[in-house]
């Protein structure tokens, strides 16, 4: 990020900003004023190991990283945005929490959901967990997506949410979210992204403790 960029970024957004409060405006992950505002996350330490049983996949990730820095723009330019540590904690309460895996974000490419009980949500010492249990790798997404994923092809994460509470810095360089609702939104794997930093894995569990049969696993530890 350009030093100079973003101090007058944050100059502009200091004398028009009516209070620290205030949520961004035109939010997005990139400087094109049309890119998405979806927080992304890279995934990293691949290992891959072949199982070829026909089993159900298992898929461990973090669509966010709380306490960690990332770069965002808003309609004045680049400043860095932090999530909370909790921020999520009322969403993923609710009882009729309804939220899905996909791909790219694209709502028709779902291949878990909370309201199945096929995808739980959690948050952890590391930032929104993201875990589904049993993908079925007979499901075109998922066929589609896991080799690339072993390949190291596609690494990254991201989820769709609404800002409900946050608070710039006093120099306006910095936003931080202190509560969000990702109800309706979507944890998604994706291309490129923002957020550096994250973790997950993809595997095929054992039926039982006593089950020979092999594993794939795909392991995406975090980077820092």
């Amino acid at each position: 990020m350009n030093a100079t960029t973003m101090a007058a970024a944050a100059a502009a957004r200091a004398q028009n900003v009516r209070q620290r409060a205030d949520r961004p405006s035109q939010r997005r992950s990139g400087e094109p004023t049309g890119s998405r505002a979806a927080v992304r996350a890279t995934l990293s330490g691949v290992e891959v190991r072949e199982a070829g049983d026909g089993g159900t996949l298992e898929f461990l990730g973090h669509a966010s990283v709380y306490e960690t820095a990332y770069e965002m723009y808003d309609m004045f330019g680049p400043y860095t945005e932090v999530v909370t540590a909790g921020a999520g904690a009322d969403s993923l309460a609710r009882a009729d929490l309804d939220v899905p895996l996909v791909l790219g974000h694209d709502q028709l490419r779902r291949m878990a959901r909370t309201t199945t009980g096929t995808l739980i949500l959690t948050e952890d010492g590391n930032g929104l967990a993201v875990r589904a249990p049993a993908l079925d790798p007979a499901d075109y997404d998922v066929a589609y997506i896991a080799p690339k994923l072993r390949a190291g092809l596609i690494d990254e994460m991201s989820f769709a949410f609404r800002i409900e509470s946050g608070q710039w810095s006093p120099d306006y360089t910095e936003y931080r979210i202190n509560r969000y609702d990702i109800h309706r939104g979507d944890v998604a794997i994706v291309g490129y992204g923002a957020n550096p930093h994250t973790v997950g894995s993809l595997r095929q569990p054992a039926a039982a403790a006593t089950s020979s049969r092999a594993r794939a696993l795909l392991e995406l530890a975090i980077a820092r």
